[in-house]
């Protein structure tokens, strides 16, 4: 374990936890959450910005250059080819550790604030960033009432929260040990996601399972051409193959589209906060399964998603969706009430032939009947299911239930499909379940090996599968193991011979001291 990585991320953890001590009262959990993401965005954009800048005068020969210190007249000059070249433009007076520093005697810093976060998004107007930074600060409400009931309070609030993220140690962006932005930003998901209130655990995705979902998907490769997400919640799915394969081996970029705002915010800002430059992404808001944005786009060698699961769409209600391209194949839509199927056909439409999908799915899909089974039945016969995972319950904020995973590829070497039982891969961590490093290897060397492992694996050809239903479920095909106690009923039977032989000694010596007695009392009499 790398002792100086886990120092500096227990220190950034308590800073985080301190922001939160300070500013607790009126805001709740989930909506300080939104302000201290903002705040940390503006930190990071503001030193990102001043660092390329010093970079470049320095590299020209003029040490002496601080882009924080450069009037913003001057800086204005630049404007367009900072915009071009960054995505946006900040001025001088308007970045973050400016304004920090002259927040404790700024009357009017929710104005300020207001107007340096509109300046910011309004920067990028008519550039091929727009899309990427407008609406950004949205969440991050600096008149609201939750921040105080005066102009004075909430100021207070302010300079708190300005302060609190300041005085986190990050370092460089581009030099920090523990890519400590997005640490941060991972550590505030997981804080709220749990204890928040709202329903935050459905947008995210424990790391552990998204790393789990990346190594499926890259099997043998060192590189892709672009990932795609199509319900990327946080983005967190999306962000671990710039973990795991290095962000310069995602070669097109990450891709994605939700249609929710507040996601939609969240994961440009994940993004940002992990140094992904705004033209390495593209992140679409909107209704996946009836307005997909990234239609014209080449396929996706890697796709990974945990989409909401049963999720209402309109399924057969609307004609028009039996004639898409995307669900068409399989002779029938999803049904009305569960969408898990839509997305899985969804996925599969947008795969590459030579790509790999791992889609969290709810166990439900696996053997209920009706349109589900029949897609099921397209998915075997057209040879698409690589691997189905059961994963072990209690792993995700918000549910406990145990979820699967469903592997697919076009362009398989054969036509079997291997279930794992991984349910009993983790390790308990206060009330959840979690998977450990060496709980994620143990999977992926079953998924790679592909060899029957008794109660564990089994690898099952597709006329196996059509015989059983289509069934999907583990347990149909991998038998759990008998945990009972073994009896050996030859030696309980020898016992049991025993203990009614000793019960009838017994009971004649009973019926001898019961009669003796008798005897004596009749005398007596």
């Amino acid at each position: 374990m790398d002792n100086k990585k886990e120092m500096e991320r227990a220190e950034l953890h308590r800073a985080i936890w301190q922001i939160a001590n300070d500013l607790r009262g009126r805001v709740d959990g989930w909506d300080f959450k939104q302000y201290v993401l903002g705040t940390l965005f503006y930190r990071y954009i503001s030193e990102k910005l001043t660092d390329y800048l010093n970079d470049e005068a320095r590299e020209a020969g003029d040490t002496t250059f601080d882009y924080a210190a450069l009037p913003d007249a001057e800086a204005e000059t630049e404007r367009v080819n900072i915009v071009n070249e960054q995505g946006f433009f900040i001025l001088p007076s308007e970045l973050f550790q400016n304004v920090r520093r002259n927040a404790p005697t700024n009357e009017n810093l929710n104005e300020t604030l207001e107007r340096v976060f509109h300046n910011i998004e309004r920067s990028a107007a008519g550039t091929a960033s727009e899309g990427d930074l407008a609406g950004l600060f949205e969440d991050l409400d600096v008149n609201s009432n939750k921040l105080g009931a005066t102009v004075v309070e909430r100021n207070a609030k302010l300079v708190k929260l300005l302060d609190g993220i300041g005085d986190m140690s990050l370092g460089r962006y581009q030099d920090n040990t523990i890519d400590a932005f997005g640490d941060a930003y991972e550590y505030l998901m997981r804080m709220y996601a749990s204890n928040a209130g709202k329903s935050g655990g459905e947008f995210f995705t424990p790391q552990e399972v998204s790393e789990l979902l990346t190594h499926l998907t890259i099997v043998g490769k060192t590189q892709v051409n672009k990932v795609y997400d199509p319900a990327y919640g946080s983005g967190s799915l999306l962000l671990k193959f710039a973990k795991i394969l290095g962000k310069e081996n995602v070669r097109n970029g990450f891709y994605g589209q939700d249609d929710n705002l507040t996601f939609y915010n969240l994961c440009r800002i994940n993004m940002f906060l992990h140094d992904i430059n705004f033209d390495d992404f593209d992140i679409a808001y909107g209704n996946t399964l009836l307005d997909p944005k990234h239609w014209d786009d080449e396929p996706f060698e890697a796709i990974v998603s945990n989409p909401p699961y049963s999720q209402e769409w309109p399924g057969k209600e609307n004609p028009l969706l039996i004639n898409d391209p995307r669900y068409a194949p399989a002779g029938v839509l999803a049904p009305v009430s569960k969408s898990d199927f839509a997305f899985i056909m969804y996925a599969l439409a947008w795969l590459a032939n030579n790509g790999a999908a791992a889609i969290v799915c709810f166990p439900g899909i696996m053997y209920r009947g009706g349109a589900e089974k029949k897609i099921r039945q397209y998915l075997i016969d057209s040879n698409f299911v690589d691997a189905v995972i059961q994963l072990p319950d209690n792993l995700f904020f918000g549910t406990t239930i145990a979820t699967c995973i469903m592997v697919l590829k076009k362009s398989k070497p054969d036509t079997t499909t291997i279930f794992i039982d991984a349910s009993k891969e983790y390790v308990k961590v206060t009330n959840s379940n979690k998977l450990s490093q060496e709980n994620i290897e143990n999977i992926l060397k079953l998924y790679t090996d592909r060899v029957d492992v008794e109660h564990v694996v089994r690898v099952v050809k597709g006329a196996e599968i059509a015989a059983e239903d289509y069934n999907f479920s583990v347990s149909t095909y991998v038998e759990p193991e008998d945990t009972r106690e073994i009896i050996d009923i030859v030696q309980l039977n020898t016992e049991i011979r025993t203990i009614v032989a000793r019960e009838a000694v017994l009971r004649d010596e009973i019926e001898k001291i019961i009669a003796e007695i008798e005897g004596e009392e009749g005398i007596a009499l």
